[in-house]
């Protein structure tokens, strides 16, 4: 099987690889790339693990084919922080101990920043149902649905 050879912008840089025609977005994002951030939880969609940004829209990385990242732009977990000050999500998140074991985290924080760009006001239900599609099993989404009511206020109140 030819490998084919892919041109896409991965977290604002340029990026070129070769994958099968029937590689995952996801497998090609932990092994060529070493972009180690998305997780597999499940492999088939279900428990948000994986979840990256293509073209401002949420997606699971497990269930994209690598070749539809041609000519594309992807935003992972490692592009959310910009050098070594991290994203407001995230050091909300660490403040507030919104985060176990840390397999759910990337795709809830990558789904949460998605949120906040569409929504800066989301009430606890937009929350819980926009991260409805991102399983935890260790945190009970408490702690996580307050990081990010409390990000959305912090960073509404810097933008007036």
């Amino acid at each position: 099987m030819a490998k084919l050879h892919i041109s896409t912008k991965i977290n604002g840089e340029p990026t070129e690889f070769l994958c099968d025609p029937n590689d995952s977005m996801l497998d090609v994002l932990r092994g060529p790339l070493a972009l180690t951030g998305s997780k597999e939880g499940c492999g088939s969609g279900d428990c948000g693990a994986c979840s990256v940004m293509l073209d401002g829209r949420l997606v699971c990385s497990c269930l994209m084919l690598a070749a539809e990242a041609e000519g594309h732009e992807i935003e992972t977990i490692e592009g959310m922080a910009e050098g070594e000050k991290l994203h407001p999500l995230q050091q909300k998140f660490l403040e507030m101990a919104a985060l176990q074991c840390g397999i759910c985290t990337p795709g809830v924080l990558v789904a949460s920043k998605a949120l906040l760009e569409k929504n800066q006001n989301p009430t606890e239900t937009e929350v819980r149902y926009w991260l409805a599609g991102n399983l935890c099993r260790c945190t009970g989404y408490d702690k996580i649905v307050r990081a990010v009511l409390d990000t959305a206020a912090e960073m509404r109140e810097a933008t007036r």
